[in-house]
């Protein structure tokens, strides 16, 4: 066994039928040229033949101590693959209405934890001859970071490259050299020990930025919205691609970053939803917009690595621009302050922005606080070229999350080559016509290339 970091351990706690801690995400594909009527059958026997299973794909929480909770990890020697990687097919007609629909249940639904926690679905089927893949995994075992950065390893530029390894084949990361000896763990704990006692001073800087100067958003500044309400356990999921060429016309036009331009594409998809839901507060929202801790040598390093800032969506201005001027301005600064932390206190003060979920499930919390933020929009990297898998065009990567008691929806993009990829997961009950978001991330984008010309 191994032990497991408090982090993985929170994830298992939380945990409910109400909130399934997965992420997950569905892929679009065209078969190669030439493929027959029984391709996805034959390539299904010929991935599972694939043992060599690394050691991220065995695990599942030992047996839970007491009122600790989970605190190690075992390993499954003998993984059943027959179990973890299906092979579905759609109902007719085989819309991607249909694919979205079976999605939403398969997100809907909770991993065994007897078993290594993941599953992975080959769907045939849709009409137009593409397949898809949707494969969920425990947050405690992957972030969203990690998980897209361990799916682009198992695909290959090449499109004559038939050898690309399964969905839980990668080979293992390269181990960490071992540090070794007393003294090494004695300056580990040193450096933990200074990094920590910069962080009364980092809060202070912090306050003082929030309350003295002004330009930063700080937790339950957030309006309570329709999305902040105790969520049952059924989900919707929703996905759309769109030119990354539109998005970074107007972050040029405008000297802005691309993120800040897809913050102000959901913002004014937010506003007109609420609108249209009669529902919009006085207030802007405020998103939770997580970013990477990893360094880009981590590779596809398991845990959790996650920071968090908070902006100001400005969905109290009509106007498209002045949105997007707001959102640049809160997001600068909050950039700006992480940068000036030690990796260490920057994971810490992240923790204050979203400290209150950890409480959210306890009963009155959420329907009688102020939120901490309305929504989570996370923008993750992805492949920069068109990927393929196995021969396969990879069309689409749609990210879906997880929601929690009184965040009832999450917006999650992926770049993919020339286009991004944006997922939309809701609680089936408390967002009525999610697919609603879709149409009018539409309409923002275009309303924000007419206010910049």
């Amino acid at each position: 066994m191994a032990l497991m970091p408090f982090t993985d351990s929170m994830f298992l706690l939380v945990e409910s039928r109400e909130h399934p801690m997965h992420v997950g995400g569905l892929q679009l594909f065209r078969k190669p040229d030439g493929a027959g009527p029984d391709y996805l059958r034959g390539l299904r026997e010929d991935l599972i033949k694939n043992e060599d299973i690394p050691q991220l794909f065995r695990r599942h929480p030992a047996r839970p101590v007491n009122t600790l909770g989970y605190v190690a990890w075992a390993q499954d020697e003998n993984v059943d693959l027959d179990y973890h990687f299906r092979h579905s097919a759609l109902p007719q007609p085989g819309r991607v209405r249909e694919l979205l629909e079976l999605t939403s249940r398969w997100h809907s639904t909770l991993l065994d934890r007897h078993r290594p926690l993941w599953e992975i679905h080959l769907v045939e089927g849709l009409r137009d001859g593409r397949f898809a893949m949707y494969s969920k995994i425990h947050h405690a075992l992957l972030d969203g970071v990690a998980a897209l950065r361990h799916l682009q390893s198992t695909l290959s530029d090449d499109p004559d490259d038939h050898d690309c390894p399964p969905p839980w084949g990668t080979p293992r990361p390269p181990r960490a050299k071992s540090a070794g000896g007393t003294g090494s763990l004695l300056r580990t704990a040193r450096s933990s020990v200074e990094q920590l006692a910069g962080v009364a001073p980092a809060a202070l800087k912090l306050a003082k930025e929030a309350f003295r100067e002004h330009t930063l958003t700080l937790p339950m500044q957030a309006p309570k919205t329709m999305f902040n309400i105790p969520i049952g356990g059924a989900r919707r999921f929703a996905a759309q691609s769109w030119p990354l060429s539109r998005v970074r016309e107007i972050a040029s036009a405008t000297s802005t970053s691309r993120n800040d331009v897809v913050l102000a594409m959901c913002a004014g998809a937010l506003r007109d939803y609420l609108i249209e839901q009669r529902a919009l507060p006085d207030a802007p929202l405020v998103a939770m917009v997580p970013v990477s801790m990893r360094g880009k040598s981590d590779g596809t390093a398991t845990g959790n690595q996650i920071g968090a800032v908070l902006a100001n969506l400005a969905t109290d201005k009509k106007d498209p621009a002045a949105r997007l001027s707001t959102i640049h301005h809160s997001m600068r600064e909050a950039k700006r302050i992480f940068k000036e932390l030690t990796p260490i206190q920057a994971l810490l003060l992240s923790g204050i922005n979203v400290a209150q979920l950890g409480v959210s499930t306890v009963p009155g919390v959420v329907s009688n606080t102020r939120p901490p933020f309305n929504l989570v929009i996370s923008n993750v990297p992805g492949p920069r070229k068109q990927m393929y898998w196995n021969g396969a065009h990879l069309d689409g990567i749609y990210p879906a999350s997880v929601l929690l008691d009184g965040q009832a929806l999450n917006i999650t993009l992926t770049s993919n080559g020339d286009n991004l990829d944006f997922g939309i997961t809701g609680c089936r009950r408390s967002v009525p016509h999610l697919q609603r978001l879709l149409l009018h991330l539409d309409t923002a984008l275009a309303e924000l290339e007419h206010a910049v010309k």
